[in-house]
This record gives C-alpha cells, sequence and structure tokens, in this order.
C-alpha cells in the first residue's frame, strides 16, 4: 500500500527560534526546551535538529556528530533477509500509532518514547507529515515496523520494533524502495548503531549531513 502520495497539511508556525545544529555539545545536545506542536517539529527537522525526552518531562533537541545515515542506494540484503521479506506482508500508515506505542514499550532496554511524544507524532501523523511502515505475519499480527517523519526527499527515520525474527528489518527494505521510487534523497537514522550498520548505515560529519539535507528538502 502506497502511503507517500499524500499532500501534507501545514502546521502554524513555530514560536520557538530553535538554536543552529553546529552549536551541539559533545553529546550533539544542541538545546532544551520549546515544544511537541507540529510546528516546531518541523521547523527542527528542517534544522537538522531531532526530540528526545530528558529528565523532568524536558524536551532535549539533538544534532549528534557524526550523524547517522542510510544510503538509499547502499542498503545491505543477506540472503536471510531477502527470504523474510517473502514471508511478511508490508503495509504503510494502517496502524502508526499502535508502531508508535511498541516502539516506546517501557520493557525495551533505553526506551525513551513517552506518551507525550507518542500523541504529538500521532497529532504529526494525521497532519500527513510522520508515517509508519508496518509487518504483518501470516496469521495477519503486526510483528515490526519503523515510523519517521518525512518532508520532501528527507526522511526522518525515528525508532523501529520486531516482534519476529528480521521484521523491522523488513520493514526498512520497504521503506528504501518506496523512497527510492518516489525519488527522495535521504534518509537519516540519527545514530549508526551495530544494528543499522549491518544493513548499510554509515557516520558522516555534521557539516555533510547539513549539506546533504538541505539538497534533499529542495528536491
Amino acid at each position: 500500500m502506497r502511503s507517500f502520495d499524500v499532500v501534507p497539511t501545514v502546521p502554524s508556525r513555530t514560536r520557538w527560534r530553535l538554536p543552529a545544529a553546529h552549536l551541539a555539545d559533545a553529546q550533539g545536545l544542541v538545546g532544551v526546551g520549546a515544544d511537541l506542536e507540529p510546528g516546531t517539529l518541523l521547523a527542527a527537522y528542517r534544522s537538522g535538529l531531532f526530540p528526545m525526552p530528558m529528565a523532568h518531562r524536558d524536551i532535549g533537541w539533538w544534532s549528534p556528530n557524526p550523524r547517522g545515515i542510510l544510503p538509499l542506494d547502499g542498503l545491505r540484503l543477506a540472503k536471510s533477509l531477502r527470504q523474510s521479506c517473502r514471508k511478511y506482508t508490508v503495509r504503510f500508515n494502517t496502524r502508526f500509532r499502535e508502531v508508535m506505542s511498541r516502539c516506546g514499550d517501557p520493557r525495551r532496554p533505553n526506551g525513551w518514547i513517552s506518551e507525550a511524544f507518542i500523541d504529538a507524532y500521532d497529532t504529526l501523523h494525521h497532519l500527513g507529515w510522520a508515517h509508519s511502515v508496518e509487518t504483518f505475519d501470516e496469521s495477519g499480527a503486526l510483528v515490526g515496523g519503523l515510523y519517521g517523519v518525512k518532508i520532501d526527499g528527507f526522511f526522518a527515520g525515528e525508532s523501529m520494533f520486531s516482534a519476529a525474527r528480521d521484521a523491522s528489518k523488513v520493514a526498512l527494505v520497504a521503506l528504501v524502495e518506496q523512497l527510492n521510487a518516489d525519488g527522495a534523497r535521504l534518509l537519516d537514522v540519527q545514530w549508526a548503531t551495530p544494528h543499522l550498520v549491518s544493513l548499510g548505515a554509515i557516520d558522516v560529519p555534521r557539516d555533510h549531513y547539513l549539506r546533504l539535507l538541505d539538497a534533499a528538502l529542495s528536491s
């Protein structure tokens, strides 16, 4: 099911002046505060920032250096993953809130997705900016997926979950195929974890990432 063809609704502009991405500290933290309104989230992504919750319900805005990306021509598909792609059914944007909630399961290590974040991105989803890719097994159960934000030729991958072998990887394969079909230019994965590196993710310097972002937003 193709689901990136929808024309998103443009929200009100943010009332905040967000700091520049290059002002991040050594950990990648740019600033703390602001809100999760749609206009703020979109302005942040366009500036090279992304939010994560911090203590006391504060919102941290991040721009790590280096930045993880997955080149859209660099996805690595092992033979076993190709077999898994034939095993599952993939859909787009049919279970967004559930996918995000499963990504934010508090039983997962290093879980960070709060109800406030789920509500904020669900609103962004209904406006046509945030998307989910969902993997279903033969019984029709949701067993994996991912979600993120798409702006022009840019997709910001936020999180993924898997409850069956390769289920999140299959969602990623479907995402990359769709982004390539749409002529997208940049898939941001924030940090190139070993799991993502095994699929083709790489690290790039922040300055290079921001140039790639500018090009993707103008495509």
